[in-house]
């Protein structure tokens, strides 16, 4: 006998326009989710990259404008020398 109500009243719920009209706007609304990224997404390529062994050149040294004729800097506190 419970169990009868319990699957009636279940019945009730699912079969209720409430219930139908949200699981129809979940479902449009995934389908378009999932059109949509599958249209911008961009296919991977499992090939195999060629790798470059070329040694790379080395960066030349930037010599700072900043720096003082000893090495020393005195930006970092703002401070000028006095001639």
């Amino acid at each position: 006998m419970y169990s009868d109500d319990v699957f009636g009243l279940l019945r009730q719920v699912i079969t209720s326009w409430e219930v139908i009209f949200v699981v129809i706007a979940l479902v449009l609304f995934l389908h378009i989710v999932f059109y949509v990224s599958r249209a911008y997404h961009t296919p991977s390529s499992f090939k195999l990259k060629k790798i470059n062994f070329k040694k790379k050149s080395k960066p030349e040294k930037v010599v700072s404008d900043q720096l003082d004729s000893d090495g020393s800097s005195n930006d970092d506190l703002g401070l000028e020398e006095a001639d």
